[in-house]
């Protein structure tokens, strides 16, 4: 980055605090609004009391922030942990939804442990061993999972049984909905939907979760869900059936008036369990793959091209979950959408965090009444669409261009997800993965280990040169040589013995050059002539002739 860029970048710690306190006050009130309807949707979508989100994105604000190696990043609870943390309470509780909720605590802080140690031990870059195309299919998986739970919720249905089973019951609850309660589903996101499309900057100023709720309450005054009673849909509708249903509180957000009742204790009397350690490890390396995947794409969103230090923040991001789970919270991961929207609110610093836990925090203190006054159908109708953008059609049809054994790819991790769970889905894809680079000529010996030099040419130029493969599971050591390399340089890709390189390596080399120009160096590539597996500029490609390494 050259000295103009440098001397132009916002300060951090106090000084920064003074310096921008204005822009970072006021995105961190907008990213709060965006919140408190999310913390709760997941809460209770994770099968944990709504109050479990808000503890968490309030640590995340007050205390992450100030420890995190991030700079526009929001801490808080993310719809892609949902399933994991539901399938740890659901495993662990047997039936007891509190038990469950304790367990999984425990869970919580022993992953916490897990995450700090590897953000010590400079386990940063454990995002890049995971192969591009199965993490968009990890993330569809969940995407697809969340809409699958919560649309019953929309629609006011109460539905049980497995994944696959709630899936086959969603044409039931349509047919059977519980009107008043789907009324306001299908309204928020009729909301969400318009919000997404319209290109009035006024409007957009307006967080889209805060409409979707205030039109919730609205609706819910208006049918009186505060007391329960019965009605008749449609009652002088001859030509229709008529409908008897039941509505009332149990349709809205239950929550505390104290919030200081909210916090529980972790238990830890299944730590001796293969449950309780499954539920460790699949918590502790979603959360920890999901933070570090935000925090990378939010780097690219910051106007000031600042770039996190990966480590520290998953350590601080693991400390954060400790507190967490010691007191009754979800796990906090680098959440995306409230980060995005903090960029484009102008964001400057991580103050901007803290500020919206600290809303967050006051917003829980002085008027829990409000939160009780939202439906749980608003919410849901978040967590649909919300589920909807991590398995779009348009997410679908980015890996088919890529390519055809990406796409592949993808689909086997969803399915594999779905089939079994998110661990087990991942491995699948990543053997098939490993298996598709050994019938594409890469050698037993180079699927785990590089071979490249790196060498400082002249004063100005760096050069590395490929020899074999470059993928996935082999590339760590390319990246961190190529993110130590001095700025303002000439760095020279020499790929000309170089025999395979898939698509998670291209994605990287894309990136790498693109930010090293951008902070002012140049980059060239020089090898033979090169043969894609797709037209994408970023598919997996041989180079033509050269042999086997």
């Amino acid at each position: 980055m050259s000295q103009q860029n440098l001397s132009s970048l916002p300060k951090t710690g106090f000084a920064g605090l003074k310096e921008n306190w204005q822009s970072d006050l006021l995105s961190g009130f907008l990213v709060f609004l965006i919140a408190l309807p999310l913390c709760l949707g997941i809460a209770m979508a994770s099968g944990f009391p709504p109050s479990a989100g808000i503890i968490t994105a309030i640590i995340g604000g007050l205390v992450v922030s100030r420890i995190s190696g991030s700079f526009i990043t929001i801490n808080g609870p993310a719809a892609g942990l949902i399933v994991v943390v539901l399938s740890a309470v659901q495993e662990l509780g047997q039936g007891d939804a509190m038990a469950g909720y304790r367990y999984t605590l425990a869970a919580i802080v022993v992953a916490s442990v897990i995450q700090i140690l590897l953000g010590l031990f400079k386990a940063g870059s454990l995002s890049s061993f995971f192969p591009a195309s199965v993490v968009h299919g990890m993330l569809a998986a969940i995407g697809i999972i969340i809409m699958t739970k919560q649309i019953h919720v929309m629609l006011g249905v109460s539905v049980k049984g497995s994944l696959f089973e709630s899936m086959a019951q969603i044409p039931h609850s349509l047919m059977n909905l519980n009107h008043e309660i789907a009324i306001i589903g299908f309204s928020g996101l009729a909301i969400l939907i318009v919000w997404a499309v319209i290109k009035n900057k006024t409007l957009k100023m307006i967080p889209a979760p805060l409409v979707v709720v205030l039109v919730g309450i609205a609706f819910a005054k208006y049918f009186d869900l505060d007391h329960e009673h019965m009605y008749l849909f449609l009652p002088d509708a001859h030509f229709l059936p008529h409908h008897e249903e039941t509505v009332g509180p149990k349709f809205l957000v239950a929550i505390s008036e104290n919030f200081m009742s909210s916090f529980y204790l972790p238990d830890f009397g299944k730590v001796g369990t293969l449950e309780f350690w499954e539920s460790v490890v699949t918590i502790s390396l979603v959360g920890s793959l999901e933070s570090l995947l935000s925090a990378t794409a939010v780097d690219k969103l910051d106007p000031y091209k600042r770039h996190s230090n990966l480590d520290r923040d998953l350590a601080a991001v693991g400390f954060g979950n400790f507190l967490a789970g010691c007191i009754g919270g979800l796990p906090m991961i680098a959440e995306i959408v409230r980060s995005s929207a903090n960029v484009n609110n102008g964001a400057k610093t991580s103050w901007a965090n803290f500020f919206h836990g600290m809303f967050l925090l006051i917003f829980v203190a002085f008027f829990p009444k409000l939160i009780h006054s939202i439906p749980l159908a608003a919410l849901a109708a978040l967590l649909v669409f919300t589920g909807y953008r991590l398995a779009s059609p348009q997410s679908f049809k980015h890996v088919l261009s890529v390519g055809t054994d990406q796409f592949a790819l993808f689909v086997i991790t969803i399915i594999g997800v779905l089939g079994t769970d998110l661990l087990v889905g991942v491995f699948i894809g990543i053997l098939i993965e490993l298996a598709i680079h050994i019938i594409r000529g890469v050698p037993l010996n180079n699927l785990f280990k590089i071979h490249f030099e790196l060498q400082k040419t002249d004063a100005q130029t760096y050069t590395l040169k490929l020899e074999g493969s470059a993928i996935f599971s082999n590339f760590l050591p390319m990246k961190k040589a190529l993110s130590e390399l001095e700025n303002g340089k000439t760095v020279i890709l020499d790929l000309s013995e170089g025999f395979l390189i898939d698509h998670t390596v291209m994605e990287f080399l894309h990136d790498f050059m693109h930010n090293y120009e951008a902070a002012g160096g140049h980059c060239q590539q020089e090898g033979a002539p090169i043969i894609p597996f797709s037209g994408h500029a970023l598919a997996a490609r041989i180079m033509a002739g050269r042999p086997q390494k």
